[in-house]
């Protein structure tokens, strides 16, 4: 059953990752998600930005999977960043650009690379078995 499971991850990596690169675009220029929770966090958006440009990063990373690539990765999503922040504040109503969102994103993408980098070799040994 695993072994079904990472087939089936490893044929489809590219249009996941294809599939997170373009809803993180459709969210991102799209009319805001009013999330209602009960806690007060300041930074909940900052962390949503993180956690997404993470896992994009992630998929982008291990649809490649090649470790002389993971730098220019980071790189052009860095910039994918930038492009979508520059997008909202010029070409939506209801959203504005904010420096700190892609703070937020580099973080992510920055964890991820280092996860990546950090943990390649072990990476390989799941892919390749």
């Amino acid at each position: 059953m695993l072994k079904r499971i990472k087939n089936l991850l490893e044929r489809n990596a590219y249009v996941i990752a294809l599939f997170l690169t373009l809803l993180i675009a459709y969210l991102s220029l799209s009319n805001p998600i009013q999330i209602k929770i009960p806690l007060k966090i300041t930074f909940l958006d900052k962390i949503f930005h993180a956690t997404a440009y993470f896992g994009l990063t992630m998929s982008w990373l291990f649809a490649l999977r090649n470790i002389s690539k993971y730098k220019l990765v980071g790189i052009i999503l860095f910039f994918y960043g930038i492009l979508l922040e520059f997008l909202q504040g010029t070409y939506t109503n209801n959203r504005e650009k904010d420096i700190y969102d892609i703070v937020a994103n580099s973080i992510g993408i920055l964890i991820a690379m280092l996860i990546f980098n950090t943990f390649y070799k072990y990476f390989v040994k799941i892919f390749d078995k």
